[in-house]
């Protein structure tokens, strides 16, 4: 550990990563005392894809394993494009229109950014 606090979120967790330093509590990476690099961060509510990449609304995603679909007779398949995604609070935090299935939430766990 390190006797450094992160500039963002003040924790007292940050380590040294090659050479960044690293908050694994809100994700910031950067040198300690570089000047502007706390309003470059991402804030802590900041949605990323399976791959770490950030989303935003009107973002495209696609799904990246298949996914039952509670009602419908069959699961939404891997691969599916998904276009003008909106972000919400939530488990489920991307609200969406899919094609033959309606609105839907999804899990930005299971999309990456397209």
């Amino acid at each position: 550990m390190s006797d450094t606090n992160c500039p963002v979120c003040q924790s007292g967790y940050v380590y040294a990563m090659d050479l960044l330093m690293v908050c694994p509590e809100c994700g910031w990476e950067g040198q300690i005392g570089e000047p502007g690099l706390a309003t470059e961060a991402a804030p802590e509510s900041a949605v990323k894809d399976a791959n770490g990449n950030p989303l935003q609304d009107g973002d495209s995603v696609i799904l990246i394993k298949d996914l039952p679909v509670k009602g419908a007779p069959k699961p939404l398949k891997k691969g599916t494009k998904v276009t003008n995604i909106r972000l919400v609070d939530g488990d489920h935090n991307i609200d969406c229109k899919i094609p033959g299935y309606g609105a839907m939430a999804l899990k930005s766990e299971f999309v990456k950014k397209a």
